[in-house]
């Protein structure tokens, strides 16, 4: 196992790196100039000019990729264009925003997902598993931004259950340690403020792990199906064990497999898909960083946050492949 880790390790450099070199040639063919953007449209181009030549953008795409190359293997994100500020330093409150958020909605697809597919599974043919199915079509056709803003015109604007936007109450801000504002309310031992933060995070979370949730469910409802017509479930059955031992403990240990490389993609895909959510919700996340940087054509910013989900997104898929082994003894990565 320690192998097969320190070998998949590496394998992530040179990915990251293709992926540093794809992405700076990709951003770097924006149209547009950065120095004209941030000065303006009324800018001089002798201003612009000398901003361009402050910026380092004079100079050959070559040298700036290997400066910035130079600068990661340091731990150096890079300044950001706008702020001029460390990247380092203004991207993790936004990168925890957007993890609290994923997290959140993560944990409602998976449980939801999971139980939904097992009694789908369950009660195959009956009224609830094509009610679920058809729910789970639909979950996955539904735009997430028509979702959003119906979830916000109904149970905000309509009921007033729920706050429109933003991650926290603005009259009664959360004092940041972790920039989780979960942990950091309940460290604080603010309940009130607790749930403030849960009240802001229901709308988001919902429509964000609508997609993934239908997935899982349809995922793990064919796992299911497909292990419960094994032998030694029908054994077990057989012998007299209560079915909902056979379901969760017999049948969902050797259906769990397909099921955790689909959470995995999906975690995967949550990190990077939210700047919608986040646009919509107003909520201060990576995505929304990361829009902000594209419309001023931020090249440090955009390239660092790409690079930041690409290695989480590598980073999930690796623990995935690790957890296989705890989850099936017959898996053996050593051989």
């Amino acid at each position: 196992m320690l192998t097969y880790t320190v070998r998949r390790v590496l394998s992530l450099i040179p990915v990251l790196f293709g992926m540093t070199l794809v992405v700076f040639a990709i951003i770097h063919a924006i149209p547009g100039d950065p120095a004209q953007v941030i000065l303006g449209q009324r800018a001089t181009k002798e201003a612009i000019a000398t901003l361009t030549r402050e910026l380092g953008l004079d100079r050959a795409w070559y040298i700036q990729y290997g400066d910035y190359i130079k600068s990661l293997l340091q731990g150096d994100l890079g300044t950001s264009l706008r702020t001029r500020g460390p990247i380092n330093a203004e991207v993790w409150p936004y990168l925890a925003a957007t993890i609290e958020l994923t997290l959140v909605a993560m944990i409602v697809a998976i449980v939801i997902g999971v139980n939904a597919g097992i009694i789908s599974a369950w009660f195959s043919n009956s009224w609830f598993d094509y009610v679920a199915m058809v729910l789970a079509l639909v979950g996955v056709s539904i735009p997430i931004f028509w979702l959003g803003l119906m979830g916000q015109w109904a149970f905000s604007i309509e009921l007033g259950w729920l706050p429109t936007t933003g991650r926290e109450n603005v009259r009664d801000p959360v004092t940041a340690i972790t920039n989780l504002y979960l942990v950091d309310t309940l460290l604080q031992g603010r309940m009130d403020q607790f749930g403030e933060v849960i009240k802001h995070l229901i709308l988001p979370s919902l429509s964000l792990a609508t997609i993934p949730m239908a997935i899982i469910a349809r995922m793990t409802r064919s796992a299911m199906l497909e292990v419960m017509k094994s032998d030694y479930i029908r054994t077990a059955r057989a012998k007299g064990l209560r079915m909902f031992w056979v379901v969760y403990k017999h049948s969902l240990k050797n259906a769990v497999i397909p099921v955790l490389t689909i959470i995995g993609l999906q975690m995967g895909l949550l990190l990077g898909g939210a700047i919608l959510t986040e646009t919509i919700f107003g909520w201060p996340g990576l995505g929304r960083y990361l829009y902000d940087a594209i419309g001023y054509r931020d090249y440090p910013v955009i390239q660092s946050g790409i690079l930041i989900i690409a290695a989480i997104f590598v980073l999930i898929n690796l623990i995935v492949d690790l957890l296989y082994a705890f989850v099936d003894p017959r898996i053996k990565y050593n051989q």
